[in-house]
């Protein structure tokens, strides 16, 4: 049950791409830098890459921190004030540390339940941005962001959704905060994403949720939410892109028993088989190594995958993938080969008869 990806295929292609907020800050509705003339665009970023290559970087971090903070400032204040936190720790690694020491991080936590949903938007990418920097992310989990970017994921707009799921992913790279994101309930709000999100939506969620689900208890809590249905319909559809991501996210899941019982009982094994025959190197590595798992312990679910015509597609893997492609497939072939007597008892309790 220790298994990993490492066991299986390198994962790191297929989850590469959830990094600072790709959201278009120049055309975000209610953003400072949306509208008005290209000169005036133009001059917002030069004034922020000025500010902080100056001396006074620091007061400038500050004062817009104080344009946050103060109860004075006008919701537009605010707006432009959250935009620019935004793009400075976007665009500058040097700036992420130096707007977290400045204090940042409450007063734009503090956005992230705002009923304003550009200032919404802005905090939560802004916190998305300021994770990227590794020690930041202890102090922005200490200062309370993890419900709130809970909440943001159930209830904010498409793009504050999805730069949540990237935020939570982000912390979820420190193993405590992996527990402390599954207990806040983030996972069925992932797997909600998953399913009905666009395309970014659904790579983020899947990216959030590959990373939370190295521990039992969040695997168990994605299961229970339904989670492998949508892994399986976007594992049967090339078109949506997302093939490799499912498919790894399905391969952690099976390492429980109620991972695999979910996968047989939603008909996954004609979607893994399939995969062994018509995928890419890398999907077809994967597949195979997630029914190699299946049905190490049954019998029945050996037969089914037999049934389904794995064999030959399995042998010509054995003869023209990768080292561990090869060492997956005949690995599967000998044991889809072995005589029921020598099957040794196994099953999927609930997903198939008795063996």
């Amino acid at each position: 049950m220790g298994r990993s990806f490492s066991d299986a295929a390198d994962s790191s292609g297929p989850f590469s791409e959830c990094n600072s907020d790709s959201s278009g800050e120049f055309s975000r509705p209610g953003s400072p830098l949306s509208g008005g003339s290209g000169s005036g665009r133009a001059a917002i970023l030069h004034r922020l890459l000025i500010s902080c290559a100056a001396d006074n970087s620091d007061e400038f971090i500050h004062g817009l921190i104080s344009d946050l903070e103060s109860p004075a400032s006008s919701i537009d204040l605010q707006r432009q004030a959250a935009m620019e936190l935004r793009l400075l720790a976007k665009h500058n690694p040097e700036n992420r540390l130096k707007i977290g020491r400045a204090g940042a991080f409450r007063p734009l936590i503090s956005l992230l339940s705002h009923s304003d949903p550009v200032l919404q938007e802005n905090g939560v990418t802004a916190i998305l941005n300021l994770s990227l920097c590794d020690e930041n992310k202890d102090m922005i989990a200490a200062a309370g962001a993890i419900k709130p970017l809970v909440r943001a994921l159930k209830n904010g707009i498409p793009v504050t959704r999805e730069n949540a799921a990237c935020a939570l992913f982000r912390l979820s790279q420190i193993d405590e905060h992996k527990i402390a994101i599954g207990i806040s309930g983030a996972i069925p709000h992932l797997v909600n994403l998953l399913q009905t999100g666009g395309p970014r939506g659904k790579k983020d969620a899947s990216t959030a949720l590959y990373s939370l689900c190295s521990t039992k208890e969040n695997k168990i809590r994605a299961i229970q939410a339904g989670i492998v249905r949508p892994l399986l319909d976007l594992m049967a559809d090339p078109d949506t892109g997302m093939v490799d991501k499912a498919a790894y996210v399905l391969y952690n899941l099976v390492s429980l028993p109620e991972g695999r019982t979910a996968a047989v009982e939603e008909d996954g094994i004609p979607v893994l088989v399939e995969i062994v025959e018509v995928g890419t190197q890398r999907q077809k590595e994967i597949a195979a190594a997630t029914l190699l798992v299946i049905c190490e312990e049954s019998f029945s679910c050996r037969a089914m995958v037999a049934r389904e015509g794995a064999i030959p597609p399995l042998v010509a893997l054995s003869e023209s993938g990768s080292s561990r492609a090869k060492q997956k497939a005949v690995a599967l072939v000998e044991l889809l080969r072995q005589p029921r007597a020598a099957a040794g008892g196994g099953q999927v309790r609930g997903a198939v008869g008795a063996d």
